[in-house]
């Protein structure tokens, strides 16, 4: 039985890549972290067995860059005109390719422990739809064991109910669904701050983060909320 995880990512470049983390952080700086966060959440990604890796990448003339950065990844074009669709055609393409089970996961959870992904995967067993929930309302992964369009191209994605909604429309669409452990991506300061936190208490490996943050001297910056 062959099984499909997918992280999507965008190349990292200035101003277009974390944006909201500058200021304090320079617009070069908030893409570099980013490039950091895809790396380690490529490692993570390696630590889950038994699946066929892919990063569902943006923008096409980026593929030689993701060739370089992770080459024993296959990659997968993004397609569609927003996250919803993009994620439905990532998920509906490795579906009806032979992939018994799909899972797809953002690249701004750098510490994301490895076992909620292949947990998602042993849950798909049992059930038609995983969530891995964000504390902003949004998830981490989606896992699929057959397409669902209407769970990804009728919620409005970048709101605190993308959970919410999700579970709502697998309800009305009789598909069994379970939820996985809650986590958090960084795209706020706030959010940074957690991250240095959980980097700090050695709670977690992120080693291509921990080093950046280590070399911008992140301590000098307020990263903590008032």
């Amino acid at each position: 039985m062959k099984h499909a995880l997918l992280v999507i990512a965008k190349r990292p470049a200035a101003g277009q890549t974390k944006t909201r983390l500058s200021p304090p952080l320079s617009l070069a700086h908030a893409a570099a972290l980013y490039e950091c966060f895809l790396r380690d959440t490529l490692d993570v990604a390696r630590r889950v067995p038994n699946v066929t890796r892919f990063i569902n990448y943006l923008p096409r003339e980026a593929e030689n860059y993701f060739r370089s950065l992770a080459p024993d990844f296959d990659l997968l074009l993004q397609a569609g005109d927003d996250l919803g669709a993009r994620l439905d055609f990532a998920l509906t393409r490795c579906l009806t390719n032979g992939f018994a089970r799909a899972v797809i996961m953002d690249s701004d959870s750098p510490t994301l422990p490895a076992e909620y992904i292949a947990r998602a995967f042993e849950l798909l067993a049992e059930n038609d739809v995983v969530l891995g929930p964000c504390r902003d309302g949004g998830y981490y992964l989606i896992g699929l064991k057959k397409p669902a369009p209407r769970l990804l191209l009728e919620v409005k994605m970048s709101t605190p109910f993308v959970v919410r909604d999700t579970l709502e429309l697998a309800r009305q669409e009789n598909l069994r669904t379970a939820v996985l452990p809650e986590w958090y991506d960084v795209d706020t300061m706030n959010e940074l701050a957690q991250l240095r936190a959980e980097l700090e208490n050695g709670n977690a490996e992120a080693k291509f983060t921990r080093a950046f943050l280590e070399r911008l001297e992140m301590r000098d910056l307020s990263l903590r909320s008032n």
